[in-house]
């Protein structure tokens, strides 16, 4: 009897067909959001908190170490690490939109669960940007504003709005941090929900979140400047307006996924 050695190729992962959006796209998607937080109301201030909480305590931290010159740095890189927050909302929605009942225990053990799937990975990938942003911003105070001494964050304020080096500062730290910011929005507005919903490696979701961008690029980065906007809207106030324009966003961004890309699974399949 002849033993036959079979061999086990790779098989790449199927790559999702990516739709067009359209502006129609984009209003479907946040009135969705909008009517998927006032059907759950407690999980979007739940988790909305959880950001203002985080926000605060960052906040705090920087004036207690007496960084001050860190605050708008940090409050502008703060909501890079939106979408991964966001992730209890996308399960939410998903559940929403699947007639399947919204149960804490089992929505907060999906997100826990994350943690062994790739969806973790681009948590790193989120993570590494924002302090590649936080290790930008050092860089660009040491270059134009090295010599200068910061006793309060009001000084600061003044500082880079009032000198030839703060402008300096101000426009150069504008640029990189918008070259940045499209990077990362390019990357997770689709990968993030994409990987909640299906078996696939974070490299090829990222892959067909940029497919998304480039596909309808003037209606997703329309997406991302009113999601910049409203997220600083909600900053304005100690952080206070984006427990709940996060949660809407958040939901808002599982709709554009659906529009973008399609959810092909049920509430609770593939999330552990």
């Amino acid at each position: 009897m002849e033993n036959s050695e079979q061999t086990v190729t790779y098989q790449p992962p199927k790559m999702p067909e990516v739709n067009a959006v359209s502006f129609a796209t984009l209003r479907g998607a946040l009135k969705a959001g909008i009517e998927d937080f006032l059907k759950a109301p407690l999980f979007g201030l739940f988790f909305g908190g959880i950001y203002a909480i985080g926000g605060w305590i960052v906040i705090a931290s920087l004036i207690y170490l007496k960084m001050p010159w860190m605050i708008i740095p940090v409050a502008i890189g703060f909501p890079l690490i939106g979408p991964f927050i966001a992730v209890g909302l996308y399960e939410v929605s998903r559940r929403i939109a699947a007639g399947q009942p919204l149960v804490w225990s089992e929505v907060l053990l999906v997100m826990f669960h994350q943690r062994e799937r790739q969806l973790s990975w681009m948590a790193f990938v989120v993570l590494f940007v924002f302090w590649m942003w936080i290790y930008q911003v050092r860089l660009l105070l040491a270059l134009f504003l090295g010599f200068k001494s910061f006793s309060s964050f009001p000084k600061f304020v003044e500082v880079i709005t009032t000198t030839h080096e703060g402008l300096l500062f101000l426009g150069v730290g504008t640029i990189s941090g918008a070259i940045l910011s499209f990077v990362l929005f390019s990357a997770t507005v689709i990968s993030m929900p994409l990987l909640l919903d299906r078996e696939l490696d974070f490299v090829s979701a990222m892959i067909c979140s940029f497919k998304t961008v480039f596909k309808s690029p003037v209606p997703m980065l329309s997406w991302g400047v009113m999601v910049v906007v409203l997220a600083f809207i909600g900053m304005v106030p100690a952080f206070i307006g984006l427990i709940v324009i996060l949660p809407i966003l958040g939901h808002a961004t599982w709709h554009l996924y659906e529009a973008a890309i399609g959810s092909e699974n049920p509430a609770g399949v593939n999330s552990g």
